[in-house]
């Protein structure tokens, strides 16, 4: 029986579509990261700190996965 070659081209659509995004979601964040978050040094407070922490924590959640590190190494 001869197998039939699969058609990946809605799951490579769909692929490119979810990269796109990503790389604009960075874009973005470095862009607001050199731009130190839109606070002011003279401004910074701890809720700033906070609020900080929270978007490293998720960062480092989304590159611990995709490194295999932390709690996803192997």
């Amino acid at each position: 029986m001869t197998r039939r070659a699969t058609d990946n081209s809605n799951a490579l659509d769909a692929f490119i579509a979810a990269k796109t995004e990503i790389d604009a979601m960075l874009e973005r964040l470095a862009a607001l990261s050199a731009d130190h978050f839109e606070i002011h040094p003279d401004e910074i407070n701890w809720g700033h700190v906070g609020t900080l922490n929270h978007y490293r924590a998720k960062l480092r959640e989304i590159t611990d996965m995709a490194f295999k590190e932390g709690e996803h190494a192997e």
